[in-house]
């Protein structure tokens, strides 16, 4: 009985991370087409673009979509399956760049949606490492 709970939970943890990767790459990739195609658009009305070069916004408008696709992919097809933690872990890490921004430009909404992305990004990758590692 004990086996078939700890199944059924490692079942449920890879379920959970599936769905959280999913959401992720939707979310960062509207986000990675908006700073490299629509970022006059998007920008005009925050303070905190300004905050970089446009040429750098671009550049992480596209670590942004080449992660969305890193989230779902090498998981999806058994290939190189860690890449999608070390997607994870960029996204994290550019999330806490993020914060840092924001609080500079005293923008508190976007502070906290930074900082739980941020979270969501690092307990994907300690999922995937620790809780339901890929085989």
């Amino acid at each position: 009985m004990r086996a078939e709970w700890k199944t059924g939970k490692r079942y449920t943890v890879n379920i959970l991370l599936w769905v959280l990767q999913v959401l992720a790459s939707l979310l960062y990739g509207s986000s990675g087409v908006m700073k490299v195609f629509m970022f006059d658009k998007v920008s005009k009305d925050v303070p905190s673009f300004g905050a970089l070069p446009r040429n750098a916004w671009t550049i992480l408008g596209i670590v942004e979509l080449v992660c969305t696709a890193g989230l779902i992919v090498p998981a999806a097809l058994y290939w190189q399956p860690q890449l999608t933690i070390v997607a994870a872990v960029v996204l994290a890490v550019e999330s806490l760049v993020f914060v840092g921004v924001h609080v500079k430009y005293r923008e508190a909404g976007p502070v906290i949606m930074s900082a739980v992305l941020g979270l969501l990004m690092a307990f994907i990758a300690y999922g995937r490492m620790v809780l339901h590692p890929f085989s």
